[in-house]
């Protein structure tokens, strides 16, 4: 029997604790790695990343009517959710600098698809917002908003929520910003007072169909199209959403049949102005199919000698 060695003995059990203790970090290694990988494969199956942009960006957009909204990147998963980063600024009278006091936001879902909480919406609260939740009140009567439109600068450019006496069809409202030489950036296809109604921008959503490889992002001039707040867009956007996308628009303050009714309707109740002077909307506001207009902001022209 050989002589019991301490030295030998107590390097044999470092060694040998040593080598369990890397196994164990190499198995929880690969074993994190594989959950990591497992739940991203498992959250960006199939199209639920494109669907993520195309339906809770898209959501987002409406559910923010007060701002500029792009979707910067998608998407993030972790073990339990998956997340994109979206921009958003406020909306300016056109003329003003641009973009103004944007800031990133998180959109995130988590594993079984719900979406968390949400940033700007109802809590924005800006005046522009309130101009919306307005819609469809007493509130900013004609010769109350006319006191206040004639004690500005005529020239200075506004932003503004022109609202109809009553409903317009696509077709009504586009004749009616081509006469005032105007733009219906974006517009309002319902009254809910007192709460953000459906509103729809031209840059919300394309089709894909239409666009291949643009849905989301457009561009080019002022056409009639994107004066009219683009309801094609709109309709077709809501023939995606399938009955399991209503628990996610809900937490947008939006639901499946709203959209689908203001959709189907097709009515401009009101649309938001960018692009009008002081002096344009005086006009506007003598129209007889205009209820009233609501003011929201003003900016000096700093490009008009």
């Amino acid at each position: 029997m050989p002589d019991f060695d301490l030295k030998v003995t107590r390097n044999a059990v470092r060694r040998g604790v040593f080598r369990t203790a890397a196994i164990v970090l190499t198995v929880l290694v690969l074993l994190a790695a594989a959950v990591m990988w497992g739940s991203a494969l498992v959250q960006t199956r199939g199209d639920r990343e494109q669907r993520m942009v195309a339906v809770l960006g898209t959501a987002f957009k409406i559910y923010s009517p007060a701002y500029a909204v792009s979707v910067e990147a998608c998407c993030e998963t972790t073990p339990v959710s998956m997340s994109m980063e979206v921009n958003a600024a406020p909306l300016r009278p056109a003329g003003d600098f641009w973009p103004a006091g944007g800031a990133a936001y998180t959109i995130s879902q988590d594993l079984f698809g719900r979406v968390g909480r949400l940033p700007l919406g109802s809590t924005a609260n800006t005046r522009l917002s309130t101009a919306l939740y307005d819609v469809g009140t007493t509130l900013a009567p004609k010769e109350e908003v006319r006191r206040v439109l004639d004690r500005l600068p005529g020239d200075l450019r506004a932003l503004a929520v022109v609202e109809f006496a009553t409903p317009l069809t696509e077709s009504a409202m586009n004749a009616f910003v081509k006469r005032h030489g105007t733009c219906a950036d974006r517009v309002a296809y319902e009254r809910r007072p007192g709460a953000l109604p459906i509103t729809w921008g031209f840059d919300y959503w394309g089709d894909p169909r239409r666009n291949p490889g643009s849905a989301g992002k457009k561009g080019g001039d002022m056409t009639e199209e994107s004066c009219g707040g683009g309801l094609r867009d709109f309709r077709s956007w809501a023939g995606l959403l399938r009955e399991h996308d209503d628990a996610n628009l809900r937490a947008f303050d939006l639901s499946l049949d709203r959209l689908r009714r203001a959709a189907d309707g097709g009515l401009a109740h009101a649309y938001v102005d960018q692009l009008s002077s002081i002096e344009k909307l005086r006009g506007i506001l003598k129209d007889p199919h205009v209820r009233t207009v609501r003011l929201a902001d003003v900016a000096f022209d700093l490009d008009k000698p």
